[in-house]
């Protein structure tokens, strides 16, 4: 029996692909190779996945096929920078092809509406004209070309049809006149046309460049995440080495305020790591012996030693990259519509125009040829992809602008395509539905025997609080600089990882922690301090214990708070039918908590972030759309997985990078008017587009001369490109209505 060959699955960046249609033909090119199982193009993030037989083929031989017919890969180590460089060359170029463009177009359009009579007014426009059209836009025809050759068509294809056909047309009406004044009509010029379209598709064009080029930057934070060196530790001394030498099995140091390199084991030390970008939530998190880490998260105070376990793709930060980037690829933009529509749009209108023609010479009588080559000309001149190309962008950026005016930051058409279908809502815990930040609720003191001292007692509080390394700590310092209160002076301070702190004022011993301190010094707890210990533990909040060596004197309630406007968002999102799910990475009794209080049926605690993203995609399955709204690194896998994806802007830059809106003010109340803005605007870009396309098929039958046979009537040319500009006008004016919508619910 043969042995079964080898595959392989590589993920590489494409260049030169500018629409769906380019992606398209990127696939086709690469399935076609021998030894290719399958090819996938991710146009977002530009970059393209494929299978295939490594003894049959190789990636250079991928580069070589797509580079015979106009794109290229980037192979070498470095493919992610280089695109991402790639990207923003490409952006600035064409910004810089668009200023021009409009400069020159200007007076074109100027002399072409009000001075076609002054001396040399055809020959001016032509001179400004031709850089715009065959200069600035050859890449429309570079690239209309390059979908001629795979037999399809696109928006590139009908920008360059009908720019070409305008300007060529106006082009022999300026040097040879007298070919229309012998037939007794008048040689239109339509420079202006072609050049304003140029002008208009550009800045759709730049508009999409914007958005590709931003598509990197949540994934070169979370590389940042991990540092570039290490301290390695051998039998004879510390070494410092670069993070791709580690290798399971080396022991590694960790400093204080250094970012864990890899994923391992603790072996020697303690400290506490802030794994928020794991678990989300705030609290560092106690590292002992026999501990596991994770690559990316943040030693605090202290240092220890841990045993590599994971390294390089392997560890838990490169799957959440890994999953970041193929969740967040793997979706299509609206506009793509509008390219699958061109692609059946543009030969129906290069038919339409060539039957035109053949009608008129068969059918036209008089001056058949004449009217005939000027009804095709009109037909590609009217069927300008002017309004086609505004229909969606324009409607886009009144729509960003109207929900920034209202502190939602919508980055793209997906979001705003998809925002009003959701019918489920996911939303973390920590930095959403609560502040983000431990405070303290209560102090409770020790009433009686102990209440004249009380004003000290709390001075010897603060001071050891001010000393110690845990992180609630700060909270509890926090509310004493509050009350102003001020330490005093304590001596043989000791810190207890994982219990709390002890020290001695006065050669008096005082403790504070949790209950486990409590326990191993034999402290008595009055009935009463341990009553309301027990009601807040039940209430999921965190509780600490002080006490001066015999008594406890006081118990201190610590908690993340809910956000004023948090219970009123989940019950509008309720009363919308929409499915309201918490996720946590805290532990099930806070999650209990928080979930009744807000009034959730259906949540989960202890998840991680792979957990999350799972989750989704789960409720996905089960044909639902679903919105995710978090705050934390932790965040981020979950974010890009789901349909819709809004992050709080006090939240992590990463979250705030992958998510496709960001609420300014971290207020759950603004998701309701997020949705309704994304229905409004959803609503405009297909009013456009139903507006744009009918123009289409009013206009071209008119224009090929469907009213000649009735009334004599012959669309001129010259009306044609004003009913274009006119369809364009439209389309951006019914766009500045969303200006003036009211998004309350």
């Amino acid at each position: 029996m043969a042995l079964q060959e080898k595959t392989d699955t590589i993920t590489l960046p494409v260049l030169g692909m500018t629409c769906a249609g380019c992606a398209s033909s990127v696939e086709s090119v690469l399935a076609r190779q021998p030894g290719v199982e399958s090819a996938s193009v991710n146009y977002a993030t530009q970059k393209v996945k494929v299978i295939y037989h490594e003894n049959t083929i190789q990636p250079a031989g991928f580069q070589k096929a797509l580079q015979s017919v106009g794109y290229d890969l980037i192979l070498d180590a470095e493919a992610d920078s280089k695109q991402e460089e790639a990207q923003h060359t490409a952006y600035n170029a064409l910004k810089k092809r668009l200023i021009a463009s409009a400069l020159l177009s200007m007076p074109v359009v100027i002399i072409g509406m009000f001075f076609m009579d002054i001396a040399y007014a055809n020959y001016i426009m032509l001179l400004l004209t031709a850089p715009v059209v065959f200069y600035f836009g050859k890449n429309f025809f570079v690239n209309a070309y390059k979908q001629a050759t795979h037999g399809r068509a696109n928006m590139d294809t009908l920008v360059a049809l009908s720019t070409g056909i305008a300007f060529l047309f106006s082009l022999f009406n300026t040097f040879y006149p007298e070919f229309w004044h012998s037939r007794g009509l008048h040689p239109h010029v339509y420079y202006e046309t072609a050049a304003v379209v140029i002008v208009f598709i550009m800045l759709g064009k730049l508009l999409e460049e914007r958005a590709k080029s931003g598509t990197s930057a949540s994934i070169k934070k979370l590389m940042g995440l991990q540092p570039s060196t290490v301290i390695l530790i051998t039998d004879t001394a510390e070494q410092e080495i670069n993070i791709n030498d580690v290798v399971p099995g080396n022991r590694l140091l960790v400093r204080s305020g250094e970012k864990i390199p890899v994923d391992g084991v603790v072996y020697a030390g303690e400290s506490y790591v802030d794994e928020s970008m794991i678990s989300g939530e705030p609290v560092p998190v106690a590292k002992l012996t026999g501990d596991r880490v994770f690559a990316g998260t943040i030693n605090q105070k202290g240092s220890f030693r841990f045993t590599a376990e994971k390294v390089g793709h392997d560890t838990m930060l490169s799957n959440i990259i890994r999953l970041v980037q193929d969740a967040q690829g793997s979706k299509a933009p609206v506009q793509k519509l509008v390219d699958q529509v061109a692609g059946i749009f543009v030969p129906v209108v290069m038919l339409i125009a060539v039957l035109t023609l053949g009608i008129w010479l068969l059918i036209g009588g008089t001056n058949a040829f004449a009217n005939g080559l000027m009804a095709m000309v009109t037909v590609l001149v009217i069927a300008c992809p002017c309004a086609l190309g505004l229909a969606t962008p324009t409607a886009i950026i009144v729509g960003i602008g109207k929900g920034a005016a209202h502190g939602i930051l919508i980055k793209d058409a997906e979001a705003l395509e998809l925002s009003y279908k959701v019918d489920a809502i996911v939303l973390d815990k920590t930095g959403t539905i609560t502040a983000g930040k431990p405070e303290v609720t209560l102090m409770e003191w020790e009433q009686g025997l102990f209440s004249e001292d009380q004003d000290l007692f709390e001075q010897i509080f603060m001071a050891m609080e001010q000393n110690s390394e845990h992180p609630l700590a700060a909270a509890i310092v926090k509310q004493f600089e509050r009350d102003q209160v001020r330490p005093v002076s304590i001596s043989a301070f000791k810190s207890l990882t994982g219990k709390g702190v002890s020290a001695y004022y006065e050669d008096k011993p005082y403790f504070a922690g949790s209950h486990k301190i409590l326990a191993e010094n034999n402290q008595e707890i009055s009935s009463h301090l341990a009553e309301q210990a027990k009601l807040l533990q039940e209430q999921a909040q965190t509780v600490i214990y002080f006490a001066n060596g015999q008594h406890v004197l006081a118990v201190t309630a610590i908690s993340d708070q809910i956000k004023p406007g948090s219970k009123a968002a989940v019950l509008a999102l309720k009363h919308q039918n929409i499915s309201v799910y918490m996720l946590t990475g805290d532990n099930a009794q806070t999650a209990a908590a928080v979930a009744a209080d807000m009034g959730i049926v259906d949540f989960k605690a202890e998840v991680l972030p792979t957990d999350k993203a799972v989750f989704i995609e789960k409720l996905q399955q089960e044909g639902k759309v679903v919105a995710m709204i978090g705050d934390g690194i932790n965040d981020s896998q979950a974010l890009a997985q789901a349909d819709v994806s809004i992050a709080m802007a006090k939240g992590s830059d990463i979250a705030i990078d992958v998510a496709k809106i960001t609420l300014i003010s971290s207020d759950l109340q603004q998701v309701p008017k997020a949705l309704k803005l994304s229905k409004l605007t959803v609503k405009t870009i297909r009013q456009n587009l139903f507006w744009a396309f009918i123009y289409n098929l009013i206009g071209i039958p008119v224009a090929a001369g469907l009213l000649y046979p009735i009334n004599g009537f012959l669309l001129n040319p010259m009306i044609a490109g004003a009913a274009m500009a006119l369809s364009s006008v439209s389309v951006v004016g019914n766009s500045l209505r969303l200006k003036f919508a009211n998004l309350n619910t």
